[in-house]
């Protein structure tokens, strides 16, 4: 998934995520009550997420059905974080999370697993 959504965009997103799939007024509502956003603005977003593959719209009622994964999305941000703030190293990225966050023993438990999956399937 090469598809570039922005923080506006992924709010939209967002919405139609939690709920598998929304309509547009639905989704305006969501965001106008959380965000203070407009329906004009809301609309454009859609037809921006519409545009660039991330949703498609189906009808009756406007229904926004979503073409790309949380997951994807979330690993396309990952990505252009580590490319853009750290040379590409996910190592570095990691280090600096573990070295500024305090973490539960239940979340260093959820890191070893993910490591030791990784490194299983590797």
């Amino acid at each position: 998934m090469d598809i570039k959504l922005h923080d506006a965009e992924l709010k939209v997103m967002d919405v139609i995520w939690k709920e598998g799939e929304a309509t547009a007024s639905r989704i305006s509502n969501v965001l106008q009550e959380k965000y203070d956003y407009s329906k004009t603005t809301t609309y454009t977003l859609i037809k921006r997420c519409i545009d660039k593959g991330a949703i498609e719209r189906a009808e009756p009622g406007f229904i926004c059905r979503p073409l790309v994964t949380q997951e994807q999305a979330q690993e396309l941000e990952t990505n252009e974080l580590i490319n853009k703030l750290y040379d590409g190293a996910a190592d570095r990225l990691v280090a600096s999370i573990l070295g500024n966050k305090k973490l539960s023993p239940a979340e260093v438990e959820r890191l070893k697993r993910v490591i030791s999956d990784w490194s299983d399937e590797n």
